[in-house]
């Protein structure tokens, strides 16, 4: 082929596009299609990487034995007077005298304040020269009566006259005893409302008065807790002042507290000398049986997911196991707790590192020496 009829043959396909793009399809098709008929490809096998052996976790394990404690129950409580009391005057009058100031400590019966007695003593003696009156018509009446000179009417309103003249006696005496305003109880005035010169109505609070003979530590128990808990039982408040005193449970409530499901208890603690001081903090520790329990440090105590506490244990299969726990007590020496097996072996050391069911590296301690029980407070 000549060089002229290449390049007119060149010309028509430059004149004709749609011919190049159709020739250029064409070629594409070819080279996708040409994998269809080339040999299969198999992929090449690796080998699977090597996976490393697992290493356990080391812990500490000691094998501890349960000993008998006292159960006591450990409350947050508040000393507070046994008695409060608001003395109000019984009559109407001026005050002339004070008999006891505030924070005295005085026995019952003993003068408080004193009302001006104004005219009531002189009311007082009008009264019995009344019932004296009354007395000789009656008897006069009455020795006249078997003559048939007096009627069982006028007699009848003889008497009546009489008793009516006894009880005005009666209130004369009792309204000039009401002068004084006196200690209801053995105890100290805490609070005095009036001065001397104040006029004061019935009913007119006068003097707030209260029993520190005997104090009450008011706390409050757990439901958890309250098993065992019971009026009369015996217990002790310890001070922060240090010092320890012993009482009873005078009242523990029949019903919880709605919003907090607690008891409210109270107990009963003496103070003949006074020397307890009023409305300060207060620990209580109420025996309510005994219990086998283990002692532990508070540091190998853990929560699961459901946020109960317990121990973590090694197991009979070898593996960490985690006990739920109930703490029976606790004191400077540690904590008790029970709900674990006897003997139980409890994790001490690495505990924060395994999990419930993790395979470990055991190490135990030395064996513990036998040795006495230790009170505990």
């Amino acid at each position: 082929m000549s060089a002229s009829s290449t390049a007119a043959t060149l010309r028509q396909w430059v004149a004709r596009p749609w011919v190049i793009a159709a020739t250029l399809l064409l070629i594409i098709l070819l080279w996708l299609t040409s994998g269809l008929f080339s040999p299969e490809r198999r992929p090449i096998d690796l080998p699977a990487p090597a996976t490393p052996a697992r290493t356990l976790s080391p812990v500490q394990v000691e094998r501890l034995a349960a000993e008998t404690v006292a159960r006591v129950v450990m409350l947050s409580g508040r000393t507070a007077p046994a008695r409060i009391v608001e003395v109000r005057a019984e009559t109407s009058g001026r005050i002339v005298a004070i008999g006891a100031q505030r924070g005295t400590r005085v026995e019952a019966g003993a003068l408080l304040l004193r009302l001006d007695s104004g005219d009531r003593l002189a009311r007082l003696a009008q009264a019995r020269a009344v019932l004296r009156q009354r007395e000789l018509e009656y008897d006069g009446q009455l020795k006249l009566k078997p003559q048939g000179y007096i009627s069982d009417a006028k007699l009848a309103e003889a008497n009546a006259q009489l008793e009516t003249a006894r009880a005005e006696l009666t209130r004369a005496q009792l309204d000039l005893a009401r002068m004084a305003i006196r200690a209801p109880f053995a105890g100290a005035l805490q609070e005095r409302s009036v001065e001397i010169g104040d006029y004061v109505a019935p009913g007119t609070a006068v003097v707030t008065f209260i029993d520190d003979r005997t104090l009450i530590v008011a706390g409050s128990v757990a439901e958890a807790q309250i098993a065992g808990v019971v009026r009369g039982l015996k217990g002790q408040a310890r001070l922060p002042t240090g010092k320890v005193v012993e009482g009873q449970l005078r009242y523990v409530a029949p019903v919880a507290d709605e919003a907090t499901r607690t008891f409210s208890v109270e107990l009963e603690i003496a103070n003949a000398k006074g020397d307890l001081p009023v409305g300060i903090s207060a620990e209580i520790e109420l025996p309510v049986g005994e219990a086998l329990a283990h002692r532990l440090s508070p540091a190998l105590l853990a929560l699961d997911d459901a946020g109960v506490i317990g121990v973590k244990i090694l197991g009979v299969d070898g593996r960490v196991q985690f006990v739920a726990a109930e703490v029976v007590r606790s004191s400077a020496e540690g904590v008790w707790i029970r709900g674990l097996p006897d003997p139980a072996d409890v994790i001490i050391g690495g505990q924060g590192f395994v999990r419930s069911g993790d395979a470990v590296q055991v190490s135990r301690t030395a064996a513990p020496t036998e040795s006495t029980p230790v009170a505990v407070r």
